[in-house]
C-alpha cells in the first residue's frame, strides 16, 4: 500500500516538475555554462520547493497554503524580479567565463537557492498539489499523516529524476558547443529568462489594475 503511494507520489513529481519553464531553461542553462553538478543543484533546489508545496497541500497545512495564497502577488512580484535579474545578468555574461572549471560549493549552494526561491514563489502550484492528490483518491480516511509522508518523499523523487536526467542530458552535449553556439545559447536562455520575467510583471499589472 505504501508503495503505491511512493509510486503516485512520484507521478505527481513528475507531472509538476516536466513544465519547466524559466527553471528548466535556468537548469539547462547552468549544466551548459558550469557543468552537470550545478545543473543537478538547480534542479535539487526546484524539486525541494515542489516537496514543500507537496507537505502543505498533503499534510492538510491550511494556515500556511492560505498565508502563501494570500501573498502570492507579492511572492510572484520577487519571482519576477528575480527572473530579471538572472536573465540580464546572463545577457551580460561572458559565454566562456564558466566552462573551463566546475562550480566551488558556494555557488553550487547558490544555485540550488535560487531555482529554490524561484519556485517558492509561485504558491499557485499548492492548488494543482490539491487537486492532483484528490484526483488520485488521497482524501478523507486515505489521508493520513504516514501517507502523506510516503506521498511527499515521492513527489520529491519524481521532481528529482525530471532535473537529473534534463541536467545529465543537456551535460552529453555540453563540450560539442564551439564558441559561436555559445554565444547563441547565452543569448537565447538570458533572453527567455527576461522575457518571462517581463510577461510575469506584466500579468499581475493586469490582474491590479485591469
Amino acid at each position: 500500500m505504501l508503495l503505491g503511494y511512493l509510486l503516485k507520489g512520484m507521478l505527481v513529481g513528475l507531472i509538476i516538475a516536466v513544465p519547466a519553464g524559466p527553471v528548466g531553461v535556468l537548469c539547462i542553462r547552468r549544466t551548459i555554462f558550469h557543468g552537470r553538478l550545478a545543473g543537478f543543484m538547480s534542479g535539487l533546489g526546484a524539486a525541494t520547493a515542489d516537496a514543500v508545496f507537496g507537505i502543505i497541500a498533503g499534510g492538510g497545512l491550511t494556515v500556511v497554503s492560505d498565508w502563501l495564497l494570500g501573498y502570492q502577488e507579492w511572492l510572484q512580484l520577487a519571482g519576477a524580479g528575480f527572473l530579471l535579474y538572472i536573465g540580464i545578468s546572463a545577457l551580460g555574461a561572458d559565454p566562456l567565463a564558466g566552462t573551463q572549471s566546475q562550480r566551488d560549493p558556494e555557488g553550487l549552494l547558490a544555485d540550488y537557492a535560487s531555482t529554490f526561491a524561484l519556485t517558492i514563489t509561485n504558491p499557485i502550484t499548492i492548488l494543482a498539489f490539491l487537486a492532483i492528490f484528490a484526483g488520485i483518491g488521497f482524501t478523507g480516511p486515505e489521508a493520513t499523516i504516514g501517507r502523506a509522508a510516503v506521498l511527499v518523499l515521492g513527489v520529491w523523487l519524481g521532481s528529482l529524476l525530471w532535473w537529473a536526467g534534463l541536467a545529465f542530458g543537456a551535460g552529453l552535449f555540453r563540450l560539442s558547443f564551439r564558441r559561436d553556439h555559445l554565444v547563441w545559447i547565452n543569448r537565447g536562455s538570458g533572453g527567455i529568462l527576461v522575457f518571462s520575467g517581463v510577461a510575469l510583471l506584466g500579468g499581475l499589472l493586469v490582474r491590479h489594475f485591469g
